[in-house]
């Protein structure tokens, strides 16, 4: 499988946040509402680039951004908190 298709998991993008990550989904509960968002749009642009779910170029370049945005939130929650460590 090229990698370009695999999900963008959080634990396997940033691994030396796992701690961070890991405390923050056990106490703050904004952060596991942006993750459960997250892993959702990623599933969905995952289930396009495979074929199983396909979609218009323009819904899936918003899906992009979006989890980007989404991504760019989370690290910057987890770094925060990895600092506060």
């Amino acid at each position: 499988m090229h990698t370009a298709l695999l999900p963008h998991a959080l634990n396997r993008e940033f691994p030396e946040l796992a701690a961070a990550v890991a405390a923050l989904k056990e106490t703050d509960l904004h952060f596991v509402h942006l993750l459960k968002q997250h892993d959702a749009v990623d599933n969905q642009i995952t289930n396009d680039e495979m074929g199983v779910a396909p979609m218009g170029d323009t819904s899936l370049e918003d899906l992009k951004k979006q989890r980007l945005h989404l991504k760019d939130e989370l690290y910057r929650m987890a770094t925060t908190a990895k600092k506060a460590e």
